[in-house]
C-alpha cells in the first residue's frame, strides 16, 4: 500500500468520524469545502501558529485544557469508572506539570519550539490512543508520592499516635 493510499484511508476515516457532528455538515454545505479538509487546514494553521510562537502559550494551554475538559465531561456522563480514573490521572499530571512549568518558565521559554513540544506532549498525555498521563503517573509521580498519599486505617493512625507519646 502506497503512502497516498494510506493517506486517503486516514482521510476517509476522519471524514466518517467528522460526519457525526451536524455543525461540520452544515459548514461543509454552506462553504462547499469538504469538512475533512477544513479541519485539516485549521489543524495545520494551529500547528503553524504554535511553531512560529504566535500565541504559542495560549494555543498550547488550549490544547492542554479544552480537549481534556471535553473528555472529562464525556467521562462524567458514562457509567463506568475507568475513563473517570484516566481523566483524573491526566489532571494530576497536568497540575504538576503546570507547577513545574511555573517555577522553570525563565529557562523553558528560551528553549526553541518550547510551545510546540509542550503541545505535542500535552496531546500525548490526554489522547486515549496513547494514554501518556497514565504512563507518566505510574512511572514518575506514583512512586514519589505514594509514601505521602497512602491511606491509613484508623487503627494504624492510633498505633502511630500511641508510639509518639
Amino acid at each position: 500500500m502506497s503512502f497516498q493510499d494510506k493517506f486517503q484511508a486516514h482521510v476517509s476515516n476522519l471524514d466518517k468520524e467528522l460526519s457525526k457532528f451536524p455543525q461540520l455538515q452544515r459548514l461543509e454545505q454552506r462553504s462547499g469545502v469538504p469538512k475533512v479538509y477544513a479541519i485539516l487546514g485549521v489543524g495545520l494553521l494551529y500547528i503553524f501558529f504554535i511553531f512560529m510562537n504566535w500565541g504559542g502559550q495560549l494555543l498550547s494551554n488550549l490544547a492542554g485544557v479544552a480537549l481534556p475538559t471535553y473528555y472529562s465531561l464525556r467521562a462524567i456522563e458514562t457509567a463506568g469508572g475507568a475513563d473517570d480514573t484516566k481523566m483524573l490521572t491526566y489532571w494530576v499530571v497536568y497540575g504538576l506539570l503546570t507547577i513545574v512549568e511555573y517555577w522553570s518558565n525563565t529557562i523553558l521559554y528560551w528553549m526553541p519550539f518550547y510551545f510546540l513540544i509542550k503541545t505535542v506532549f500535552l496531546l500525548w498525555l490526554v489522547l486515549p490512543q496513547f494514554e501518556g498521563a497514565v504512563l507518566v503517573y505510574q512511572k514518575v509521580i506514583r512512586p514519589v508520592t505514594l509514601k505521602y498519599t497512602k491511606a491509613s486505617t484508623p487503627s494504624e493512625a492510633l498505633k502511630r499516635e500511641a508510639k509518639s507519646h
